[in-house]
């Protein structure tokens, strides 16, 4: 297993955080209310909104920053776990600091361009891991990731983005698929060979009028999956929450990002 580097995990957790103020605000109601409803109505978000936000901050952390358990007073408990409390600690020690920042830059444009440079992304699912080896094949590179936990994925790109990212091993990443891109299936019926496939159980199903359903699978290792799936194939794998299964997709539709 390749050896953690805390301090690069650590510095795109808060770039990422940096970017997302509402979720750091999120996280100070939920360390002084300790109610997920709660916490989401001081911090002006859905209660929907907050668990996504949720799952992408402990998705992106080396170790979750939030514990939850559902159905608790006021709709759902939680609280901050140790990292989760450095984080936002540092966050705000970091805030005290903008001020001095901003005035060193030159030019409004500045400010845009560092927009433009930090674009937020449309897929549901950003989990955070590390390369763990780049095989070659044709103009590709096959890249192999390595989640907390040691689950491991792949994720096919062009050789001339290998390059572009300077990816190599060791380096940390954030591999995103779309929700749309999840196949689900028992984890007692074979995976197509060539596949990535990561095997969790159904946190939670949210039924969805005219279209297909969101499925929320966490994996061992806290992170959680989003994949938008057929009612009827919902009804015919008789899939609750709580049951395991397994999530597939293939390296082709695994976008790689990397910290700034």
């Amino acid at each position: 297993m390749t050896p953690t580097n805390p301090m690069s995990a650590l510095s795109l957790l808060t770039q990422h955080v940096t970017r997302r103020p509402q979720r750091i605000a999120l996280l100070a109601q939920i360390a002084q209310l300790g109610s997920i409803t709660q916490a989401a109505k001081a911090a002006g978000m859905s209660y929907k909104t907050a668990w996504d936000a949720i799952d992408e901050l402990n998705n992106l952390a080396e170790r979750p920053l939030v514990e939850r358990s559902v159905g608790g007073k006021g709709g759902g408990g939680a609280r901050l776990t140790g990292d989760g409390e450095r984080l936002l600690a540092l966050y705000q020690r970091l805030e005290s600091l903008r001020e001095h920042m901003l005035e060193s830059l030159e030019e409004e444009a500045d400010l845009e361009l560092i927009g433009r440079l930090m674009m937020r992304t449309s897929a549901r699912n950003q989990l955070h891991g590390r390369i763990c080896g780049i095989e070659r094949h044709g103009l590709n590179d096959l890249v192999a990731i390595e989640l907390p936990g040691g689950a491991r994925i792949q994720a096919r790109i062009t050789r001339e983005s290998t390059e572009k990212l300077e990816l190599s091993d060791g380096r940390p990443v954030v591999a995103l698929m779309k929700a749309g891109w999840l196949y689900v299936d028992l984890p007692q019926i074979p995976c197509p060979a060539g596949l990535n496939a990561l095997e969790g159980c159904i946190e939670s199903i949210h039924e969805a009028s005219g279209g297909p359903s969101e499925v929320r699978i966490q994996l061992p290792n806290g992170q959680v999956l989003c994949a938008l799936t057929e009612q009827e194939r919902i009804d015919i794998l008789r899939l609750n929450e709580g049951d395991p299964v397994r999530a597939q997709f293939s390296p082709a539709q695994v976008i790689l990002g990397t910290p700034l």
